[in-house]
C-alpha cells in the first residue's frame, strides 16, 4: 500500500501543468517589524509597526497619535536613519520631537502651512482656512470661561438695535393688505476655464485640497526618490470631509512604493482613509489625566485598540483547522510630563 508521502507525490506530479505544488501550503509572509518604544504598544503589535507598509493611527485630539508618532521616529533616528514628516496643517513642534529623542539632523520636516498674507519669497503661499480644520471645543462657563469681553461692552449699539426694530418701515405689513411683488433680476455666470483663469487658481490655493494636494504630492517624492525609512503623514487637523477626499489609488500607490522601498508609512487621521491598502489600523482613544497628584498635572493615560490587522503574525506556515483563540486587541500606556520626573 503506498504511502501519504508517495500518493502526494503522484498527485503533485499530475497536477504539476495545472497547479504546482496543489497540496503544499501556501508560504506566509513574515513581515519585519519596528519597535514604537512603548512596551505596552509592542506587546500587543507583536513588537512593532510593520515595515514596508501604511500603518493608520485614527484617533480625535489629544488621543496620544503624536506621541505614538514621535515614539516610533526617535527608535528609527537612533539607529542612525533618515525620516520624514509631513505637516499639512503646520501644527509640528520641533522642540517637542526633540525633547521625545528624534534627532533633528535625521528628520526632514515638509511644512504645507503658511502665513494668512503672502510672504514676498513665497507669493502662492496661504494659510490653511480655519473651515477645514477641526474646530475647537466650546468653552463652558460665563463668557467662554472668563475670557470674553467685558458685560458692559455688550450693550453697545443696543439702542440702534431698538430704533431699528420700532422703525415703522422695519414692521411688517397685515396680511390684508396687498402686497407689491418685487422681481429681481436673474444672476448669470459665465463659464470660465480651470486652466486658463488665473482668480481659479487663486481660489484653489486657498482650499484646504491644495495643501492636501501639495503632501500627497511631496509623498509621492519622497518615496519615489528613497532613502527614507519611515514617512508621518499628519492629516490629524484635518476635517475628515476633506480628507476622505484622496482617491483610493494614491494610497494604494503609497502601498507599493512602500513595500519596493521598505519605508513605514504613518499616516495620522480623525477617520481610516486609506481603507484596504493600510496593513494596520489603530484606534486611538481620548486620553484621561494621570491622578497621581491633586494640583499638578502629571501625565496622561491613553488607550490604544487595534481595529483591523491584514498580516497577522505566526510563528508557522501550517494553517489549523480549528479557529485560534483570539488574543487581546487593546493596550493601556502613559505618557509622563518631564516635571513629573520618572516612574517605575
Amino acid at each position: 500500500m503506498p504511502t501519504a508521502a508517495t500518493l502526494r507525490l503522484q498527485i503533485e506530479t499530475a497536477l504539476s501543468n495545472r497547479i504546482p505544488s496543489a497540496l503544499t501550503p501556501v508560504p506566509r509572509i513574515i513581515r519585519t517589524v519596528v519597535s514604537t518604544g512603548i512596551a505596552g504598544v509592542d506587546d500587543l503589535l507583536h513588537g512593532g509597526l510593520p515595515l514596508g507598509a501604511i500603518t493608520e493611527v485614527v484617533g480625535t485630539e489629544c488621543s496620544g497619535r503624536t506621541t505614538l508618532a514621535l515614539s516610533f521616529l526617535s527608535e528609527i533616528t537612533a539607529e542612525g536613519k533618515v525620516c520624514a514628516w509631513i505637516d499639512v496643517s503646520n501644527t509640528f513642534h520641533p522642540e517637542s520631537a526633540a525633547a521625545a529623542g528624534v534627532a533633528p539632523s535625521h528628520l526632514l520636516w515638509v511644512r504645507c502651512g503658511a502665513p494668512t498674507t503672502p510672504q514676498p519669497s513665497s507669493p502662492n503661499t496661504f494659510a490653511l482656512p480655519e473651515k477645514s480644520l477641526i474646530p475647537p471645543p466650546a468653552k463652558k462657563g460665563l463668557h467662554g470661561g472668563g475670557y470674553g469681553p467685558h458685560p458692559r461692552s455688550e450693550i453697545k449699539g443696543l439702542s440702534d438695535a431698538i430704533d431699528g426694530l420700532l422703525n415703522h418701515e422695519a414692521i411688517a405689513p397685515r396680511c390684508a393688505e396687498p402686497q407689491r411683488r418685487q422681481h429681481h433680476p436673474r444672476e448669470t455666470f459665465e463659464p470660465v476655464p480651470f486652466r486658463n483663469s488665473q482668480h481659479v487658481q487663486k481660489s484653489f490655493i486657498h482650499g484646504p485640497l491644495s495643501r492636501i494636494d501639495q503632501a500627497l504630492r511631496v509623498t509621492d517624492l519622497l518615496l519615489q526618490a528613497g532613502g527614507f525609512s519611515a514617512l508621518v503623514l499628519d492629516l490629524g487637523s484635518i476635517a475628515p470631509e476633506y480628507a476622505s477626499r484622496v482617491p483610493l489609488a494614491t494610497w494604494f500607490r503609497y502601498r507599493a512604493a512602500a513595500e519596493r522601498t521598505q519605508a513605514s508609512i504613518l499616516l495620522l487621521t480623525q477617520h481610516p482613509c486609506a481603507k484596504s491598502s493600510a496593513a494596520l489600523v489603530l484606534r486611538m482613544q481620548a486620553g484621561e489625566p494621570l491622578q497621581d497628584e491633586r494640583t499638578v498635572f502629571t501625565g496622561t493615560e491613553h488607550r490604544i485598540e487595534i481595529e483591523r490587522e491584514r498580516f497577522t503574525p505566526t510563528s508557522t506556515n501550517v494553517i489549523p483547522l480549528r479557529k485560534p483563540p483570539q488574543s487581546d486587541r487593546q493596550a493601556v500606556w502613559q505618557s509622563r510630563t518631564v516635571w513629573a520626573g520618572r516612574h517605575p
